[in-house]
């Protein structure tokens, strides 16, 4: 339908008497394009931008540049809060490490979008600082072998390890229970034996 056609080309020149028919078909195409597209923009967007953007404006492309210059991002202030982000950044407990790891190299990518790149060794240490302290023994190995890891491999160890986190309260919570009980089938035996019984044992 060529609907941002009017986004892409350059509005034609107006249609004399000695345009073509080639011309006038074109110049038609451009100018249903355009219209459309201003009738689309401006629908889908809230009222309070509408009004805010000169009315006037008949072509689609200058209103989409109207609507950008305000909403101008001021780049360092960006830039120092998604680095802000990126170092304060800490793992919930309930949260998937999986997901928690990938955030970060995706605010790596934003940051990288502003001209300032992080190397994947110091974006590994990153990670690795802001694991939660169950990770400790984890850490620990990583430090303590020569070769570097790739984030991937960095996502996978902690997935593995975060699954041995889990098996290991899993454990821990039916060994405590089980002691629980173990403790109330004892009581309930003494009192059913009675104080008489306990004397004569």
């Amino acid at each position: 339908m060529d609907l941002d056609l009017a986004l892409r080309i350059e509005q034609l020149a107006s249609l004399t008497d000695a345009s073509s028919p080639d011309d006038r078909k074109n110049f038609e195409k451009w100018d249903r394009s355009n219209r459309m597209s201003l009738m689309i923009i401006k629908h889908g967007i809230p009222e309070a931008f509408r009004g805010a953007v000169f009315e006037e404006i008949t072509k689609a492309k200058e209103f989409l540049a109207e609507i950008e210059k305000r909403f101008a991002k001021n780049d360092k202030a960006e830039t120092s809060a998604l680095l802000q982000s990126l170092v304060f950044i800490k793992h919930k407990d309930k949260g998937n490490i999986r997901e928690y790891i990938m955030e970060m190299p995706h605010i790596a990518s934003k940051l990288k979008a502003l001209k300032l790149e992080l190397s994947d060794d110091l974006l590994m240490h990153l990670v690795l600082i802001s694991l939660p302290a169950q990770y400790g023994q984890f850490k620990v190995s990583y430090n303590c072998q020569k070769e570097k890891w790739t984030l991937n491999e960095l996502i996978s160890y902690c997935v593995q390890e975060e699954e041995r986190l889990k098996q290991d309260r899993t454990e821990n919570a039916h060994l405590a229970s089980t002691s629980k009980d173990k403790g109330k089938k004892r009581k309930n035996i003494e009192v059913a034996k009675g104080p008489a019984q306990k004397k004569q044992q």
